[in-house]
């Protein structure tokens, strides 16, 4: 497992009983977390009067945050020179994955060290985590996501970086018919990422299943490497669905002519409190020889 352990402005400080208590900058969450089946206390009561808020599930689905002390309606923190705006989102979300921290090193350091220019096609690319990261290696990246509200979000965290420019392409459109218009239209990238969701829909109401979409998806990609690719990394959270998974469809879709490496695993945030692990979700990767 691939620990994001360099952070500073966060910290999983505790996890029990179907929660975890986290820092993010100077502001301290309790959120749900169906992985924390060990007990180790009560959250609640053991953080009581330092707690700033509370996501609470709902029997009926969903759930809501409890406010328990004042917090903006969004701050910011950092992770080395990357800067991202955290706001309650539903579904006990703060738009941002910290454990990705682990890939974004990766991809930074895949892109640094290529010496030359570089172009990176970033699939299901949510509030532009990778987008930052990739940016900041000076990257250009065409970021793409069917949601208008996390594209938005994604330009807050590039402006808030730095990294602003005719480096960057916000596109809000469908993930697959994005990628079939682009090899109609001839474009290449050295590098393709993917976080695709388990079900969702496009901006015009296409029908996504991770299950029956994502291998005709990552085929299609195919066709949009460059001659010389740098790495093509997939990362998902769906339930059940095993690490080997992703390196197998990758190993029966990278051109074999390619050569580099496949690997895959899991991905996961240390514990300060009793220092166990968390795991958070899986990811697999191709990567060119350096």
């Amino acid at each position: 497992m691939k620990l994001a352990n360099q952070w500073i402005d966060y910290e999983c400080i505790d996890a029990s009983c179907g929660e975890k208590y986290e820092r993010w900058g100077k502001y301290y969450l309790l959120r749900p977390d169906p992985q924390v089946v060990w007990d180790n206390g009560d959250l609640k009561e053991k953080y009581r009067g330092k707690i700033d808020a509370i996501y609470h599930r709902s029997n009926k689905g969903g759930g809501s945050w409890e406010t328990i002390r004042n917090l903006p309606s969004s701050w910011m923190i950092e992770y080395q020179s990357l800067k991202f705006h955290i706001k309650q989102m539903g579904f006990k979300h703060t738009g941002l994955f910290p454990e990705q921290a682990v890939n974004w090193d990766f991809m930074i350091q895949k892109i640094k060290n290529s010496k030359r220019e570089v172009k990176v096609l970033n699939l299901f690319a949510y509030t532009g985590g990778a987008t930052v990261a990739c940016l900041s290696a000076g990257a250009h990246v065409t970021h793409v996501d069917s949601s208008r509200g996390m594209v938005d979000w994604c330009k807050e965290n590039v402006a808030s970086s730095g990294y602003q420019g005719d480096k960057i392409r916000y596109i809000v459109d469908d993930v697959v018919k994005f990628v079939q218009r682009e090899i109609r239209r001839g474009n290449k990238y050295d590098a393709i990422i993917m976080d695709p969701p388990s079900y969702g829909r496009g901006a015009n109401g296409e029908v996504w299943d991770i299950e029956k979409s994502l291998n005709y998806l990552v085929t299609i990609c195919m066709e949009l490497l460059s001659d010389e690719p740098l790495f093509f990394l997939i990362n998902s959270y769906t339930t059940g669905m095993s690490s080997m998974v992703l390196e197998n469809l990758l190993k029966m879709t990278i051109p074999k002519s390619l050569g580099g490496k496949i690997t895959s695993g899991e991905v996961g945030l240390p514990i300060t409190e009793n220092q166990l692990v968390l795991p958070c979700g899986i990811y697999g990767r191709w990567e060119c020889d350096e």
